[in-house]
């Protein structure tokens, strides 16, 4: 039975999230089967109504954008890349006119470059499916800004826990830090029932690691490789969808983690999860 959200809150600042983005525009296609994707939709549809507030602007961190330096979309209305292929004629339609935010592109590069973090910003770059598809359930009005933080091309997990740490003030603007990925991302396992338990061992290390006190949960997740079945749920280089979690567990500072949904897909587990 899938988990659902609550609105409980341990402050008022703006929550961090880790969120699934699903496989390509699955949410607004047929599938099979084809209630693949059901929970984790309905999911999502309901994330907005546990915020505290309305917020300011979102910064969505996308497993699909790598590059050298962190990098921030600074464009005032970016438009939507669709890094997907071999979906129907409509998935290649699909809208969402969010603003951007070139103002707070601008904060998120000083912010980065005063805490010793190289970054840039990138007027041209739009939107990828990993910000727009999950948006499009969770705000379908489209009218709060975005900015898209890319990831950085090494992977390190302390590094992008350090980023996101750097960026933990951004919370008391309200504005939402999103880590958009998947807790499970081995294309060559979906569907497969004997990745069954190794996504369900490395789950429970995930949620445990994410509930732990900051110090020990930042010392997990720098060493994520150490879990169970760890290579397997995520092959080496292939880690990208995972990252954004240490994005939005760095801005979570000294509020713990919880897990706010989880649900069988493609026989394997997914998982999302939020700080305070």
């Amino acid at each position: 039975m899938p988990n659902t959200p609550t609105p409980t809150h341990t402050s008022a600042r703006m929550p961090t999230w880790f969120i699934p983005h699903g496989g390509g525009p699955c949410f607004f296609m047929d599938w099979s089967p084809p209630d693949a994707w059901h929970a984790m939709a309905d999911f999502l549809k309901r994330l907005a109504s546990t915020l505290p507030r309305t917020p300011q602007a979102i910064v969505v961190v996308s497993a699909h954008w790598l590059a050298p330096r962190f990098t921030v979309t600074s464009g005032s209305q970016p438009e939507l890349i669709y890094d997907y292929h071999g979906f129907p004629p409509h998935t290649y339609e699909l809208k969402y006119p969010a603003a951007g935010a070139p103002a707070l592109a601008n904060q998120i590069v000083k912010t980065l470059n005063a805490a010793g973090i190289a970054s840039a910003q990138n007027s041209q770059r739009g939107f990828d499916h990993g910000v727009f598809i999950p948006l499009k359930l969770i705000f379908p009005e489209a009218h709060i800004p975005v900015v898209q933080l890319s990831l950085h091309t090494a992977l390190d997990p302390a590094q992008h826990l350090a980023a996101g740490r750097a960026l933990e003030t951004l919370r008391d603007q309200d504005v939402l830090l999103i880590g958009s990925g998947m807790s499970f991302h081995n294309m060559r396992a979906y569907g497969n029932p004997a990745f069954g338990p190794i996504s369900d061992a490395f789950d429970a290390w995930l949620t445990h690691a994410v509930a732990s006190n900051p110090p020990e949960r930042d010392q997990l997740l720098t060493h994520w490789e150490q879990a169970p079945g760890a290579r397997q749920c995520h092959p080496a280089r292939a880690e990208e969808h995972l990252i954004p979690l240490m994005a939005v567990a760095g801005a979570a500072g000294l509020d713990v983690g919880r897990k706010i949904f989880s649900d069988r897909v493609l026989e394997t587990t997914l998982s999302a999860f939020s700080f305070g």
